[in-house]
């Protein structure tokens, strides 16, 4: 499913029309990716949770020359799935 497909899915669901549920959807994605940048944490409570991790400087390996290089410390958006989630998944 790709974002317009969701888009159409949550304008069904809700009853909306898929300008009010673009708005919404992209309202949300927003609101995650602020928070993420800003550094706090997002509890979607039985859903999940969004969070950044930092990954630390390590050695890796080029795998055209086989050069050893040193991949820079970075963080990263992740996100955990909360037990319904898990649960709504495996039973299906």
């Amino acid at each position: 499913m790709n974002k317009t497909d969701f888009i159409a899915a949550v304008a069904e669901k809700a009853g909306i029309t898929k300008a009010d549920a673009q708005r919404t959807v992209n309202t949300v994605l927003d609101v995650i990716t602020d928070t993420l940048a800003s550094g706090d944490r997002i509890v979607l409570t039985g859903f999940g949770s969004f969070e950044v991790r930092e990954t630390k400087k390590r050695q890796g390996v080029n795998p055209r020359t086989k050069e050893k290089i040193t991949i820079p410390a970075s963080k990263r958006p992740a996100f955990s799935a909360g037990a319904e989630l898990k649960k709504a998944v495996s039973d299906k």
